[in-house]
């Protein structure tokens, strides 16, 4: 039975099949079902939560948010479902400031909305969301999309207002009213709220933390899992499933599609399609990354020889990835622009493509701001993104405060230089061409320092086919 079966139930009050129906899924209810259905149900006594960890966390944000704009009326929807196909949905997911504000994260319930109403002094903040219907009513047991019936227990207004530590009151209470602002319809909320995960508090810093951590144990499934893998016509999709089987039982799921691409499908930056063969002698990408019941993701790439070592041109291709990955960490300082550890990566990869006569110019032209960028062929995409709540976080911060942002404290990024040699690029020797190789790392910005929280997940060439061999031993 699908979890979003709209139109399975009739009226309530219709006892006879109705002729001409608009759809086959609708049966009626029966009389003495409808005489019956609300009684003979045991008493729910609700104990009242202590606030969850993030809540503190919430109500500081929030204030942050109040003091950008007073006098104004704020409108932060968590979202709705999304179909999927006829009367089937999507697996709900909060909007992202939606949760960062509130604190509700995967057990957010579609349809809320968090407001704040302005006040002499800053804003009152209520969160309204539909709650859980009484027993005695038709939604209880007819409506699918919400009814307890079908989807299982749902939470009380008193329950979340004692979790989040916020008040609450009906969906059917809200009152929409002109001149508010709405996110993502107003661009200086939207900003706003985008900006001010730039810099992560504690809480978020341990889900980070929490999230690299899961993903480490799903690298290792994946590892496993490369004879099955090999011995199946859709290796790649047995690579997809395992981890998503660690993302599924330790985590929420993936912050993303994962990448699963071996051979030459490691040259397209995106592929999820994940429906190739793993074929021994050939690398495999994987760009993969939990998220944890927070919401807050891991992304992290390896790149793993199937056979477990690597050929001398495939070392070669990953050693210089990773040394290009190294020199953007040691870019990575307190006030150093954002990017600039995308310049010291492609400063390596320049050099190295130059050095193997791959390029019509010397790497310091293909360096040139205006006449360079022959070495981005095989680099096209950026080496670094803010990473949070979102798998690329604070995407609507202003290009002052991303890009051309400072490093401080608390910032969260990826490092994940790549090269990428299509199997049929004529530009490269014939021995490159399908070998594509990403490296990527989570990195937290400290006082002292850059810090890569998923160092513990093998990077070197070496590192990497030691792994391979321990974890399959």
């Amino acid at each position: 039975m699908s979890t979003a079966e709209r139109d399975t139930i009739a009226e309530p009050a219709v006892e006879t099949p109705v002729e001409n129906s608009t759809t086959n899924r609708k049966q009626p209810f029966p009389r003495g079902f409808l005489d019956t259905i609300s009684t003979g149900w045991a008493e729910r006594p609700e104990s009242l939560p202590a606030a969850r960890p993030q809540a503190a966390f919430a109500a500081t944000r929030r204030a942050a948010v109040s003091a950008a704009f007073p006098g104004k009326r704020l409108v932060i929807p968590a979202g709705s479902l999304k179909q999927r196909s006829n009367d089937t949905d999507y697996p709900f997911r909060a909007h992202s400031a939606f949760a960062h504000l509130t604190g509700w994260a995967a057990d957010s319930e579609p349809d809320s909305i968090l407001v704040f109403e302005p006040t002499d002094d800053g804003h009152d903040v209520t969160l309204y969301f539909r709650e859980r219907a009484d027993r005695t009513t038709t939604e209880f047991y007819a409506d699918a999309t919400v009814g307890e019936f079908w989807i299982g227990p749902r939470p009380s207004l008193a329950g979340v207002a004692a979790d989040l530590d916020i008040a609450t009151a009906h969906l059917d209470e809200y009152i929409e009213a002109e001149g508010a602002l709405v996110l993502d319809e107003s661009d200086d909320l939207t900003r706003v709220v985008s900006e001010l995960r730039l810099v992560k508090d504690e809480y978020e810093i341990a889900e980070m933390r929490r999230a690299v951590d899961i993903t480490a144990q799903g690298f290792d499934d994946i590892i496993r899992a490369l004879p099955d893998a090999v011995a199946h016509a859709r290796g790649e999709r047995v690579v997809e499933g395992v981890f998503h089987r660690r993302a599924r039982e330790d985590g929420n799921g993936e912050g993303y599609d994962t990448i699963a691409a071996s051979g030459p499908h490691a040259c397209y930056l995106h592929w999820t399609r994940n429906d190739g063969t793993v074929v021994p002698g050939d690398l495999i990408l994987v760009d993969a990354g939990v998220e944890a019941d927070s919401l807050y993701t891991a992304d992290i790439t390896r790149t793993l020889p199937v056979s477990g070592t690597f050929t001398e041109v495939q070392r070669r291709v990953y050693e210089t990835v990773r040394e290009a990955a190294d020199a953007a960490f040691a870019a990575a300082r307190i006030g150093v622009r954002f990017r600039e550890v995308h310049e010291a990566a492609m400063k390596v990869i320049a050099a190295r493509v130059a050095e193997w006569g791959l390029l019509p110019v010397t790497a310091q032209e293909a360096l040139d701001a205006d006449a360079g960028g022959q070495h981005r062929r095989y680099m096209v995409h950026g080496t670094s993104h803010h990473l949070g709540i979102d798998v690329h976080d604070c995407a609507q911060a202003r290009r002052e405060m991303y890009y051309d942002g400072i490093l401080a404290p608390g910032m969260v990024f990826t490092i994940e230089p790549g090269l990428y040699f299509q199997i049929d690029d004529l530009t490269v020797p014939a021995e490159y061409r399908g070998i594509g190789v990403r490296i990527e790392d989570d990195i937290l910005m400290t006082e002292d320092g850059p810090v890569n929280l998923s160092a513990g997940i093998p990077r070197t060439a070496d590192e990497v086919e030691a792994w391979i061999a321990r974890v399959q031993a």
